[in-house]
């Protein structure tokens, strides 16, 4: 544990350990806990997300979890390893995980992920608590047996929030734990389809969700581009370097955000009857 900490505490000061060579790759590797990431999938099937949006972006995950691209970046890190978990999430209430915790370190480990994904039954829900899947995936990094040496929560979704606690407040409660928040907007649809729809989804996740050591946003446009902007994600969170500074500051040093709460304005001003 005392070589971690110390391990860390050099590349996050941009330090090459090159002295140590094969044999402290090793040490850390022997230890089963010990992995580079501590990765949390946090992926929206609220009922705005259609069932064929939800089905492409499983596939895009399990399509990106087994690539040649992301095993590549796996296994060049130091211990070439990751711990991965995949949780679905709606509103307030209803967080699932689908699959639980596993460490991924070769093609064989990469496909025993996908196919749990895959089989997995697909569920629709209603309302929309991006705070709370943040504050779920933080608890699971927490309370799981890994020692990461970076720990991140990837969260996709199509809407604002509009339950549960503020998401800024979620935001600053993650990155006091040292997570890094990274965040895949979908933008398939053209505003307006949904009353909940933002235009500017992507601004919203970059100035609201995301933040952290070397935190960002890959938006999702088309629906052909699932697979390709999750692969791209996954390989920048696993071989990426954290620069010293967070993206973003913590909430309570910068003015409330009036875009944060576009979710929860929608919410009241929402026709009668309309109730997801």
């Amino acid at each position: 544990m005392a070589m971690k900490r110390a391990l860390a505490g050099m590349l996050a000061a941009g330090m090459v350990v090159l002295s140590q060579g094969a044999t402290g790759a090793q040490t850390l590797a022997q230890d089963s806990a010990e992995v580079d990431l501590e990765l949390v999938l946090a992926v929206d099937v609220s009922y705005s997300m259609d069932i064929d949006e939800q089905r492409e972006q499983r596939l895009g995950y399990a399509q990106a979890i087994t690539s040649p691209q992301v095993l590549s970046a796996i296994q060049s890190g130091l211990t070439g390893r990751i711990a991965v978990s995949y949780m679905e999430w709606a509103g307030a209430y209803s967080q699932r995980t689908i699959v639980d915790w596993q460490v991924i370190d070769d093609a064989a480990s990469a496909k025993r992920f996908a196919d749990r994904l895959m089989q997995a039954a697909q569920v629709r829900i209603f309302r929309t608590s991006i705070s709370e899947a943040l504050v779920e995936a933080g608890r699971m990094i927490r309370d799981n047996r890994y020692e990461g040496l970076r720990k991140v929560i990837d969260v996709s979704g199509d809407g604002p929030n509009n339950q549960g606690r503020l998401v800024e407040t979620a935001r600053e409660a993650i990155l006091a734990d040292g997570i890094t928040i990274n965040g895949l907007p979908i933008m398939i649809k053209r505003p307006g389809v949904n009353w909940y729809d933002i235009p500017n989804l992507d601004e919203y996740y970059r100035r609201c969700v995301i933040g952290g050591p070397g935190s960002f946003i890959i938006p999702v446009r088309e629906r052909s581009a699932f697979a390709q902007a999750i692969r791209q994600k996954l390989v920048q969170e696993i071989a990426g370097r954290s620069p010293l500074v967070p993206h973003v500051n913590p909430a309570q040093l910068i003015p409330r955000e009036p875009l944060c709460t576009i979710g929860e304005r929608l919410w009241q001003m929402r026709p009668d009857g309309l109730d997801f």
